[in-house]
């Protein structure tokens, strides 16, 4: 699962690279000297330009690096479509009263209105940003925060609610419902163990369960919840340790299911929200990350197997009405040998262009790879450490 114990063995147990736990233990001890201090000098943005200006609807997009647990690093990029300049580390020269900048592991980020959401997990909070200028506007608390979703005036927070830390008796998660107007907590449903992403459908919010903290007793469901009267109505029986969900233009939720890292393989499952039940079940679709653009759901793989000791990496698209597999590779100009660890997937709603990042080794800047349509590599930039989460604004920051 994602992030669920020490420093890089989050990434490490999801992701592939499988460390000691010395080189773990040291890495974790390590990070907490590098938090920057009252006295502590300001690191400027940087600009690279990477591609040519181009005008369109999408002026934007800000991409979240979630950085080594324990390391603080958590940073925030933009790239301008409109002078093709991509603008690294923009936050602190955009809040510098903030100390800790954006905090400890940026795990979401998305885009309500007029502000930019960042879901913070280890410093257990969300930080609201004016989406026109990425300057700070609040801060709520919500502990071990994971991912966010709107609907109707409302952003949902999914919520780990213990201490980060693997244990077998770990308590059940729950969701907060913020006000996005009042910007606070107004409600929370407890939900599965360790709850994971969220889509809404028909006023109902679904919510992945992994139970990754209560490993090998995994959760295997997906709750349901009514969003008129914030309980939890029922829960779907899909797979061991969920994860990711995308929702299609058909009604259908795409869930991925990790597996166990030993013999149960990440799979692929859809749920018929016209139903409430598993439909299908794509034993060929190993899972880590997917973005949906009109009937093509993008998906990449980084399985690793604790029995082989070896990581297997994969690409697909998967057509949406169909529920077929139609490209093994979308990456078509060899591209995808330079990418170590791919960590964040997004796909351009407007040109089709794809994005997809490389976290490396998880301690060092990443790159930002982007696509044609065709899967050629149009440009590549460096980024913060473990590059993850995109978002795209068509507003211009100004």
């Amino acid at each position: 699962m994602e992030r669920f114990y020490f420093s890089t063995v989050f990434a490490a147990v999801s992701h592939g690279k499988a460390r000691g736990w010395l080189t773990l233990l040291l890495a974790f001890i390590a990070c907490f000297s590098s938090c920057r201090s009252d006295d502590d000098p300001l690191v400027p943005s940087t600009q690279t330009p990477v591609a040519p200006g181009e005008d369109g609807p999408v002026k934007g997009f800000f991409l979240l690096n979630e950085a080594n647990m324990g390391s603080n690093k958590a940073s925030l990029d933009y790239f301008d479509y409109g002078s093709g300049i991509y603008h690294k580390n923009i936050f602190p020269e955009r809040n510098p009263g903030i100390v800790k900048e954006l905090g400890d592991v940026g795990n979401d980020i998305r885009i309500y209105g007029d502000k930019l959401y960042a879901v913070i997990n280890c410093s257990h909070l969300v930080e609201i940003m004016d989406v026109n200028t990425a300057r700070h506007v609040a801060t709520i608390s919500i502990p071990n925060c994971r991912y966010i979703a709107f609907d109707k005036g409302y952003a949902y927070v999914s919520s780990y609610a213990g201490p980060v830390k693997i244990d077998p008796n770990a308590r059940l998660g729950y969701v907060a419902k913020v006000d996005t107007a009042l910007l606070q907590v107004v409600d929370t449903c407890v939900v599965g163990y360790q709850p994971e992403e969220m889509v809404v459908r028909d006023n109902k919010l679904y919510v992945a369960n992994s139970g990754g903290y209560r490993v090998p007793d995994y959760d295997n469901t997906v709750s349901v919840i009514d969003l008129d009267r914030f309980k939890e109505t029922k829960k779907i029986t899909v797979a061991i340790n969920l994860h990711r969900m995308e929702l299609d233009r058909y009604g259908n939720i795409w869930v991925s299911s990790r597996g166990d890292y030993y013999n149960v393989r990440s799979k692929t499952y859809i749920i018929d929200t016209s139903t409430d039940l598993v439909t299908d079940v794509l034993h060929l679709l190993p899972n880590s990350n997917m973005t949906l653009r009109g009937d093509s759901l993008y998906v990449y793989s980084t399985e690793w197997s604790y029995i082989t000791n070896s990581n297997t990496i994969s690409y697909a698209i998967v057509n949406t009405k169909t529920k077929k597999v139609v490209n093994r590779n979308f990456i078509t100009d060899g591209t995808e040998k330079k990418i170590e660890i791919p960590y964040g997937i997004a796909v351009h709603p407007e040109t089709g262009d794809i994005f997809v990042t490389d976290a490396k080794d998880y301690v060092t800047p990443g790159t930002l790879y982007c696509f044609s349509p065709g899967g050629k590599k149009k440009w590549e930039v460096t980024t913060g450490d473990i590059p993850a989460h995109i978002v795209f604004t068509r507003r211009k920051m100004e």
